[in-house]
Protein backbone atom coordinates (compact mmCIF):
# COMPACT_ATOMS: atom_id res chain seq x y z
CA UNK A 1 0.00 0.00 0.00
CA UNK A 2 1.37 3.46 -0.93
CA UNK A 3 1.41 6.38 1.46
CA UNK A 4 -1.76 8.35 2.17
CA UNK A 5 -2.59 11.93 3.11
CA UNK A 6 -4.05 13.41 6.27
CA UNK A 7 -5.88 16.70 6.81
CA UNK A 8 -6.47 17.53 10.48
CA UNK A 9 -7.89 20.29 12.65
CA UNK A 10 -8.88 20.73 16.29
CA UNK A 11 -11.87 22.77 17.48
CA UNK A 12 -14.76 22.80 19.92
CA UNK A 13 -17.30 19.99 19.71
CA UNK A 14 -20.11 21.88 17.94
CA UNK A 15 -17.78 23.33 15.28
CA UNK A 16 -16.03 19.99 14.79
CA UNK A 17 -19.39 18.27 14.25
CA UNK A 18 -20.42 20.81 11.61
CA UNK A 19 -17.11 20.42 9.77
CA UNK A 20 -17.28 16.63 10.02
CA UNK A 21 -20.76 16.65 8.52
CA UNK A 22 -19.72 18.90 5.67
CA UNK A 23 -16.65 16.87 4.81
CA UNK A 24 -18.46 13.54 5.03
CA UNK A 25 -21.16 14.84 2.69
CA UNK A 26 -18.80 16.34 0.10
CA UNK A 27 -15.85 13.95 -0.02
CA UNK A 28 -15.70 10.94 -2.32
CA UNK A 29 -16.42 8.03 0.01
CA UNK A 30 -14.41 5.69 -2.22
CA UNK A 31 -11.12 7.55 -1.78
CA UNK A 32 -11.48 9.39 1.54
CA UNK A 33 -12.51 8.63 5.11
CA UNK A 34 -13.35 11.02 7.95
CA UNK A 35 -13.12 10.57 11.71
CA UNK A 36 -14.13 12.67 14.72
CA UNK A 37 -12.35 12.04 18.04
CA UNK A 38 -12.29 13.64 21.48
CA UNK A 39 -8.98 15.07 22.70
CA UNK A 40 -7.82 14.84 26.33
CA UNK A 41 -8.20 18.60 26.83
CA UNK A 42 -11.90 18.54 25.90
CA UNK A 43 -11.47 19.73 22.32
CA UNK A 44 -12.38 17.65 19.26
CA UNK A 45 -10.24 16.61 16.30
CA UNK A 46 -11.52 16.17 12.76
CA UNK A 47 -9.36 14.04 10.49
CA UNK A 48 -9.76 13.28 6.81
CA UNK A 49 -7.64 10.53 5.25
CA UNK A 50 -7.07 10.46 1.48
CA UNK A 51 -5.65 7.88 -0.90
CA UNK A 52 -4.56 10.68 -3.23
CA UNK A 53 -3.26 14.14 -2.43
CA UNK A 54 -6.28 16.41 -1.83
CA UNK A 55 -6.93 19.91 -3.13
CA UNK A 56 -5.79 21.87 -0.09
CA UNK A 57 -7.45 25.18 -0.98
CA UNK A 58 -10.76 23.46 -1.66
CA UNK A 59 -10.57 21.75 1.73
CA UNK A 60 -9.72 25.03 3.45
CA UNK A 61 -12.77 26.63 1.82
CA UNK A 62 -15.03 23.82 3.03
CA UNK A 63 -13.66 24.14 6.57
CA UNK A 64 -14.22 27.90 6.46
CA UNK A 65 -17.81 27.43 5.28
CA UNK A 66 -18.70 25.13 8.15
CA UNK A 67 -16.32 26.34 10.86
CA UNK A 68 -15.25 29.90 10.10
CA UNK A 69 -12.03 31.58 8.99
CA UNK A 70 -10.21 31.05 12.29
CA UNK A 71 -10.64 27.28 12.10
CA UNK A 72 -9.62 27.39 8.42
CA UNK A 73 -6.19 28.61 9.47
CA UNK A 74 -5.78 25.70 11.90
CA UNK A 75 -6.14 23.04 9.19
CA UNK A 76 -2.90 21.07 8.78
CA UNK A 77 -1.76 18.57 6.16
CA UNK A 78 0.69 15.66 6.38
CA UNK A 79 1.78 12.58 4.47
CA UNK A 80 1.36 9.25 6.23
CA UNK A 81 3.45 6.12 5.67
CA UNK A 82 1.85 3.05 4.15
CA UNK A 83 -0.82 1.73 6.53
CA UNK A 84 -4.39 0.51 6.68
CA UNK A 85 -5.88 4.02 6.63
CA UNK A 86 -9.48 2.79 6.76
CA UNK A 87 -8.78 0.79 9.91
CA UNK A 88 -6.97 3.75 11.42
CA UNK A 89 -9.89 6.09 10.76
CA UNK A 90 -12.31 3.70 12.47
CA UNK A 91 -10.20 2.99 15.53
CA UNK A 92 -11.03 6.25 17.29
CA UNK A 93 -14.78 6.16 16.72
CA UNK A 94 -16.77 5.44 19.86
CA UNK A 95 -20.30 4.00 19.88
CA UNK A 96 -23.00 6.67 19.53
CA UNK A 97 -26.16 6.45 21.63
CA UNK A 98 -29.43 8.03 20.51
CA UNK A 99 -32.42 6.86 22.50
CA UNK A 100 -32.67 3.11 22.16
CA UNK A 101 -30.19 3.05 19.27
CA UNK A 102 -26.43 2.47 19.46
CA UNK A 103 -24.43 3.02 16.27
CA UNK A 104 -21.11 1.22 16.49
CA UNK A 105 -18.22 -0.22 14.53
CA UNK A 106 -17.18 -3.84 14.34
CA UNK A 107 -14.69 -3.34 17.19
CA UNK A 108 -17.54 -2.42 19.60
CA UNK A 109 -20.03 -5.10 18.59
CA UNK A 110 -19.79 -6.91 21.92
CA UNK A 111 -20.44 -3.72 23.90
CA UNK A 112 -24.07 -3.26 22.79
CA UNK A 113 -26.44 -4.03 25.71
CA UNK A 114 -29.19 -6.56 24.96
CA UNK A 115 -31.92 -3.98 25.62
CA UNK A 116 -30.62 -1.60 22.93
CA UNK A 117 -30.89 -1.64 19.13
CA UNK A 118 -27.37 -2.04 17.76
CA UNK A 119 -26.56 -0.75 14.28
CA UNK A 120 -23.16 -1.78 12.97
CA UNK A 121 -21.74 0.62 10.38
CA UNK A 122 -18.49 0.58 8.47
CA UNK A 123 -17.92 4.29 8.94
CA UNK A 124 -15.35 4.83 6.20
CA UNK A 125 -17.60 3.60 3.43
CA UNK A 126 -20.22 6.35 3.22
CA UNK A 127 -21.75 9.38 4.86
CA UNK A 128 -23.73 8.74 8.03
CA UNK A 129 -21.92 7.24 11.02
CA UNK A 130 -24.15 8.69 13.73
CA UNK A 131 -21.32 10.81 15.11
CA UNK A 132 -22.83 14.18 14.23
CA UNK A 133 -26.02 15.98 15.14
CA UNK A 134 -27.90 15.30 11.91
CA UNK A 135 -27.94 11.51 12.13
CA UNK A 136 -28.34 11.48 15.90
CA UNK A 137 -31.26 13.89 15.59
CA UNK A 138 -32.97 11.58 13.09
CA UNK A 139 -32.42 8.56 15.35
CA UNK A 140 -33.90 10.43 18.32
CA UNK A 141 -36.88 11.42 16.17
CA UNK A 142 -37.36 7.79 15.13
CA UNK A 143 -37.07 6.66 18.74
CA UNK A 144 -39.82 9.07 19.75
CA UNK A 145 -42.11 7.95 16.94
CA UNK A 146 -41.49 4.24 17.37
CA UNK A 147 -42.75 4.31 20.95
CA UNK A 148 -46.18 5.36 19.71
CA UNK A 149 -46.63 2.98 16.81
CA UNK A 150 -49.36 0.39 16.93
CA UNK A 151 -47.76 -2.94 16.01
CA UNK A 152 -50.93 -4.18 14.35
CA UNK A 153 -50.46 -2.14 11.17
CA UNK A 154 -46.87 -2.95 10.21
CA UNK A 155 -47.11 -5.39 7.37
CA UNK A 156 -48.07 -3.19 4.42
CA UNK A 157 -46.66 0.18 5.48
CA UNK A 158 -43.42 1.38 3.89
CA UNK A 159 -40.75 3.80 5.12
CA UNK A 160 -38.58 5.85 2.74
CA UNK A 161 -35.01 7.03 3.40
CA UNK A 162 -33.94 9.68 0.87
CA UNK A 163 -30.17 10.09 0.52
CA UNK A 164 -29.50 7.04 2.68
CA UNK A 165 -25.67 7.32 2.71
CA UNK A 166 -24.42 4.48 4.89
CA UNK A 167 -27.97 3.18 5.37
CA UNK A 168 -27.98 3.79 9.14
CA UNK A 169 -31.49 5.32 9.26
CA UNK A 170 -32.99 2.68 7.00
CA UNK A 171 -31.50 -0.05 9.16
CA UNK A 172 -32.68 1.64 12.35
CA UNK A 173 -36.23 1.95 10.98
CA UNK A 174 -36.31 -1.67 9.91
CA UNK A 175 -35.08 -2.89 13.29
CA UNK A 176 -37.31 -0.65 15.39
CA UNK A 177 -40.50 -0.72 13.33
CA UNK A 178 -40.26 -4.11 11.62
CA UNK A 179 -41.60 -2.52 8.45
CA UNK A 180 -40.41 -2.55 4.83
CA UNK A 181 -37.97 0.28 4.11
CA UNK A 182 -36.93 1.65 0.72
CA UNK A 183 -33.61 3.53 0.77
CA UNK A 184 -32.19 5.54 -2.11
CA UNK A 185 -29.02 7.49 -2.86
CA UNK A 186 -27.65 9.25 -5.93
CA UNK A 187 -24.07 8.14 -5.11
CA UNK A 188 -23.40 4.61 -6.38
CA UNK A 189 -20.60 4.15 -3.82
CA UNK A 190 -23.08 4.99 -1.07
CA UNK A 191 -25.59 2.52 -2.52
CA UNK A 192 -22.98 -0.23 -2.43
CA UNK A 193 -21.97 0.70 1.12
CA UNK A 194 -25.58 0.82 2.30
CA UNK A 195 -26.27 -2.61 0.81
CA UNK A 196 -23.21 -3.99 2.60
CA UNK A 197 -24.32 -2.46 5.90
CA UNK A 198 -27.87 -3.75 5.45
CA UNK A 199 -26.51 -7.26 4.97
CA UNK A 200 -24.14 -6.84 7.93
CA UNK A 201 -27.11 -5.96 10.14
CA UNK A 202 -29.26 -8.84 8.85
CA UNK A 203 -31.83 -6.30 7.61
CA UNK A 204 -32.00 -7.38 3.95
CA UNK A 205 -35.47 -8.96 4.30
CA UNK A 206 -36.91 -5.52 5.12
CA UNK A 207 -34.55 -2.97 3.51
CA UNK A 208 -34.26 -2.44 -0.23
CA UNK A 209 -31.53 -0.03 -1.44
CA UNK A 210 -31.82 1.59 -4.88
CA UNK A 211 -29.78 4.06 -6.91
CA UNK A 212 -31.90 7.19 -7.19
CA UNK A 213 -31.69 10.95 -7.15
CA UNK A 214 -34.32 12.24 -4.76
CA UNK A 215 -37.66 10.54 -5.40
CA UNK A 216 -37.14 10.13 -9.13
CA UNK A 217 -36.83 6.36 -9.36
CA UNK A 218 -39.97 4.53 -10.51
CA UNK A 219 -39.49 2.06 -7.68
CA UNK A 220 -39.74 4.87 -5.11
CA UNK A 221 -42.89 6.33 -6.68
CA UNK A 222 -44.51 2.92 -6.98
CA UNK A 223 -44.07 2.07 -3.28
CA UNK A 224 -45.85 5.20 -1.99
CA UNK A 225 -47.64 6.62 -0.18
CA UNK A 226 -45.23 6.31 2.74
CA UNK A 227 -45.92 6.31 6.45
CA UNK A 228 -42.54 7.85 7.31
CA UNK A 229 -39.90 9.61 5.18
CA UNK A 230 -36.35 10.46 6.24
CA UNK A 231 -34.52 13.22 4.36
CA UNK A 232 -31.19 13.76 6.11
CA UNK A 233 -29.57 15.90 3.42
CA UNK A 234 -28.72 19.59 3.06
CA UNK A 235 -31.05 22.59 2.77
CA UNK A 236 -30.65 23.08 -0.99
CA UNK A 237 -31.85 19.58 -1.97
CA UNK A 238 -34.49 19.67 0.77
CA UNK A 239 -35.97 22.72 -0.96
CA UNK A 240 -36.15 20.86 -4.27
CA UNK A 241 -37.76 17.83 -2.65
CA UNK A 242 -40.48 19.62 -0.66
CA UNK A 243 -43.25 19.04 -3.19
CA UNK A 244 -42.27 15.43 -4.13
CA UNK A 245 -42.01 14.45 -0.45
CA UNK A 246 -45.35 16.05 0.42
CA UNK A 247 -46.98 14.12 -2.42
CA UNK A 248 -45.81 10.68 -1.22
CA UNK A 249 -46.85 11.12 2.42
CA UNK A 250 -50.02 9.38 3.54
CA UNK A 251 -52.45 11.43 5.68
CA UNK A 252 -51.20 11.53 9.26
CA UNK A 253 -47.68 10.48 8.26
CA UNK A 254 -44.37 12.13 9.09
CA UNK A 255 -41.26 13.38 7.37
CA UNK A 256 -38.02 13.77 9.34
CA UNK A 257 -35.92 16.59 7.86
CA UNK A 258 -32.27 17.03 8.81
CA UNK A 259 -28.93 18.21 7.48
CA UNK A 260 -30.04 21.67 8.56
CA UNK A 261 -28.02 24.22 10.47
CA UNK A 262 -30.12 25.58 13.33
CA UNK A 263 -30.29 28.90 11.49
CA UNK A 264 -31.81 27.16 8.44
CA UNK A 265 -34.59 25.32 10.28
CA UNK A 266 -37.15 28.12 10.00
CA UNK A 267 -36.73 28.30 6.23
CA UNK A 268 -37.28 24.55 5.89
CA UNK A 269 -40.28 24.66 8.21
CA UNK A 270 -41.88 27.49 6.24
CA UNK A 271 -41.30 25.81 2.89
CA UNK A 272 -42.68 22.43 3.95
CA UNK A 273 -45.50 24.22 5.74
CA UNK A 274 -46.51 25.76 2.41
CA UNK A 275 -47.03 22.19 1.18
CA UNK A 276 -49.48 21.43 3.97
CA UNK A 277 -47.14 19.97 6.60
CA UNK A 278 -47.07 21.05 10.24
CA UNK A 279 -44.15 21.03 12.67
CA UNK A 280 -44.53 18.42 15.38
CA UNK A 281 -41.06 18.34 16.95
CA UNK A 282 -37.71 20.11 16.67
CA UNK A 283 -34.44 18.59 17.90
CA UNK A 284 -31.22 20.60 18.09
CA UNK A 285 -27.80 18.97 18.53
CA UNK A 286 -24.36 20.52 18.04
CA UNK A 287 -25.73 23.45 16.03
CA UNK A 288 -27.82 21.22 13.72
CA UNK A 289 -31.61 20.94 13.63
CA UNK A 290 -33.89 18.00 12.91
CA UNK A 291 -37.56 18.68 12.18
CA UNK A 292 -40.42 16.20 12.46
CA UNK A 293 -43.29 17.41 10.29
CA UNK A 294 -46.68 15.77 9.90
CA UNK A 295 -49.21 15.75 7.10
CA UNK A 296 -52.55 16.41 8.84
CA UNK A 297 -55.23 13.80 8.50
CA UNK A 298 -56.39 10.59 10.09
CA UNK A 299 -54.12 7.62 9.53
CA UNK A 300 -54.61 3.94 10.24
CA UNK A 301 -50.97 3.16 9.50
CA UNK A 302 -47.84 4.45 11.18
CA UNK A 303 -49.43 7.14 13.31
CA UNK A 304 -52.41 5.18 14.54
CA UNK A 305 -53.19 5.89 18.22
CA UNK A 306 -50.46 8.52 18.30
CA UNK A 307 -50.30 11.58 20.53
CA UNK A 308 -48.21 14.76 20.37
CA UNK A 309 -44.66 14.68 21.67
CA UNK A 310 -44.43 15.85 25.27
Amino acid sequence: MSHSYLARLVSDEATANRIMTGLAELLDSGTAATALTAEKDGSWAVEAHFLQEPDREWLRDIVAEFGGKEVRRSLTFSILPARDWVKASLAGLQPVRAGRFIVHGRHDRARVPPNRVGIEIEAALAFGTGHHGTTRGCLLALDGLAKRISSGHHRNVAVLDVGTGSGVLAIAAAKALRRPVLAGDIDRAAVAAAKANVALNASAPLVEVVHAGGLSAPRIRARGPYALVFANILLAPLKLLADPIARVLAPGSRVVLSGLLASQASAARTLYGSHGLKLERRIELDGWATLVMVRPGRSTTLVAHSRPDP
